[in-house]
């Protein structure tokens, strides 16, 4: 049996470990509420706000109450909304053409939300699967059996062009066509909106995570399950190599931020791309993420706040520069700290 006296070590790490001002003082990561991008779902008609029943805390709201929350937001240290619109199904298409309407709902949100908080930055979403009857994020060929590159970049295009004279400060691709950043950046310049930038999403997998997203959206509703296959264009989750290869691709396109999505299942692709370049790197915990975190948390299997707190954690400890994250808003709006750091209380114990 070892005596307190027979351990000769010159470094003992737990030493590093011992108070809460100390851990706090070491601590080598932490998230801002300033890091934190919140995405917002945005519905056509005027009534209440609608629960999105596999998003604790979420909701479809007018473009009224959105306004309101995104001046809220904002005064709570939010600096960028991401809206995403829930389109009345009599408008959908197969070529989702209603995303090209200069009163369509997300565009009206866009200019409102410029006028009442012209300071908020505006990520605008840049894809069809919201607007169109098969829930795909382009057009399909005649034989329905997968989307056609060139003519959804061309959609995309002219979306961006809209999205950005509605007062968009960056557009977000996450269509995964080939070559739509240079294309987006071109028609962006020639329409004269060269201080419009691109936060490409490079790195979109073709996840299981997506589910409560498409419930939010009406996409799911559109293609009859929330199971909807993305194989021909997002990223196989086999793939780390390619997803980087996608991200530098867009890099020489034009980009001015890469996204990654998403985060957690993906943190590898995080750190991998924050070494490969010297752009901002983003991250977008999906709504799968989300929800996993409330149903144990409800269940009783995990402390929630500590969960979400050391989810967000890890993302930044990535490489991720910021976050999209639906935790942003309750983050910003309860907390009175400037960051989230992984220090325990006094209360919390040895």
């Amino acid at each position: 049996m070892c005596n307190k006296n027979s351990l000769n070590l010159p470094r003992r790490l737990r030493r590093l470990r011992r108070s809460p001002a100390i851990r706090s003082l070491v601590a080598e990561t932490s998230v801002s509420v300033s890091d934190l991008i919140q995405p917002i779902f945005v519905k056509e008609d005027l009534g209440a706000p609608q629960p999105i029943a596999s998003m604790p805390g979420q909701f479809r709201c007018s473009l009224e109450d959105t306004v309101t929350e995104c001046l809220k937001l904002y005064q709570a240290g939010i600096r960028g909304v991401a809206p995403f619109p829930k389109i009345d199904p009599v408008k959908k298409t197969p070529d989702g053409a209603d995303a090209l309407c200069p009163e369509t709902i997300v565009l009206r949100t866009f200019r409102a939300i410029k006028q009442a908080v012209p300071e908020l930055l505006i990520f605008a979403d840049l894809a069809l699967d919201p607007y169109t009857t098969h829930g795909h994020d382009g057009i399909l060929n005649e034989e329905g059996s997968d989307v056609l590159n060139d003519e959804t970049v061309d959609a995309l295009c002219r979306m961006a062009v809209a999205s950005a004279a509605a007062g968009a400060d960056f557009v977000a691709p996450s269509d995964m066509m080939d070559g739509r950043v240079r294309a987006i950046r071109a028609a962006l310049d020639e329409a004269g909106y060269t201080g419009v930038g691109i936060l490409a999403y490079s790195a979109k997998f073709n996840s299981a995570y997506y589910g409560p997203f498409r419930d939010a959206v009406g996409s799911a509703a559109s293609a009859g399950t929330t199971l909807l296959g993305k194989h021909t264009y997002q990223i196989d989750p086999a793939n780390a190599r390619q997803a980087v290869d996608d991200a530098l691709l867009d890099v020489s396109e034009g980009a001015d931020m890469l996204m990654v999505k998403p985060a957690g299942p993906y943190l590898d692709v995080i750190h991998r791309l924050r070494e490969k370049t010297l752009l901002p790197v983003a991250a977008y915990q999906v709504s799968g993420e989300y929800a996993q975190i409330h149903a144990a948390a409800q269940l009783g299997w995990l402390d929630y706040t500590r969960t979400r707190d050391e989810s967000l954690l890890a993302i930044k400890r990535a490489g991720a520069d910021f976050i999209l994250t639906y935790f942003a808003r309750e983050i910003a709006l309860k907390s009175d700290e400037p960051s989230i750091l992984s220090v325990a209380s006094p209360a919390e114990g040895i």
